[in-house]
């Protein structure tokens, strides 16, 4: 797609090879997770107006040199992760493991289930992945509260599921700790679709015998080390961050590029700009 769109475009992973190209180039697209990359041949980028992330997340991304327009692919994401925050609310409200486990030891043991009808669920972070996430749960019954109108100990205090889709900012890190994990329910859930480092993990590892359980889709360290804590919980559902990992999400979030290309090249607006002091 792209190298139809741009026939002068130059796509590498080696740094020698960038640290030329860049010399030339009047935009960049960054790759998700190559963050270091561009700091590493941004010395070399001179004419370089734009620079674009094809991920969501850009902590990675922005450093005090990097002083051209940045913009991310927010948004694109939020409709996947949504129904993966849905999908986790039911895991624990169906039990889905042990049905798997019962059905692996051909086991029939009838057993009590929740309704998501009538849980309060809590939202931290109500931006585009937020909002899509409420939108899904208002189908099924639940009651909503977000941190834009809730203060986050009131809203970690009455939620029965608690998702966090905030993006990763000197704000935000390490922001739900042991003081905070302590404010849940014990029959509470949290679910993090946002990023690792929101939450601090061991605080979550020394709460998790408190609290219902936690699915996670994104970790402090990824890959997720083999004798991480977290694998062997019996109420932690492990995701290796590719909940918004679709069939066409690659197409989707380069077509997001290529419009914004359009609007480059005639002097529009750009879309998805990020705030470099805000972090997102």
């Amino acid at each position: 797609m792209l190298r139809d769109a741009v026939p002068d475009v130059f796509v590498s992973a080696d740094l020698a090879e960038l640290r030329e190209a860049v010399r030339d180039a009047d935009v960049i697209v960054v790759a998700p997770r190559q963050g270091a990359m561009l700091r590493e041949v941004w010395p070399y980028a001179k004419r370089v107006e734009w620079v674009h992330a094809l991920a969501a997340g850009v902590e990675s991304l922005l450093f005090p040199e990097l002083n051209v327009t940045v913009t991310n692919s927010r948004g694109i994401f939020a409709d996947a992760l949504a129904e993966f925050a849905i999908a986790a609310m039911l895991f624990f409200a169906k039990d889905l493991r042990r049905l798997v486990r019962n059905q692996d030891a051909k086991q029939w043991a009838p057993f009590t289930v929740s309704r998501l009808e009538g849980a309060m669920l809590g939202i931290i972070g109500f931006g585009s992945i937020g909002r899509a996430v409420a939108r899904l749960a208002e189908g099924f019954g639940m009651d909503i509260c977000a941190t834009r109108a809730t203060p986050i100990d009131e809203l970690l205090a009455v939620s029965d599921y608690v998702v966090i889709s905030t993006p990763l900012t000197q704000e935000t890190r390490g922001m739900i700790g042991a003081r905070e994990l302590a404010l849940m329910k014990s029959t509470s859930v949290l679910i993090n679709i946002g990023r690792g480092a929101v939450v601090d993990e061991l605080s979550l590892i020394a709460a998790l015998p408190n609290i219902r359980g936690a699915a996670l889709d994104v970790f402090e360290t990824e890959p997720l080390p083999r004798e991480h804590p977290f694998w062997a919980m019996e109420n932690v559902l492990i995701s290796p961050h590719c909940a918004d990992h679709t069939s066409d999400s690659h197409e989707r979030t380069m077509q997001f590029f290529l419009d914004n290309l359009a609007r480059f090249r005639s002097g529009k607006p750009l879309q998805n700009i990020v705030g470099k002091v805000r972090g997102y």
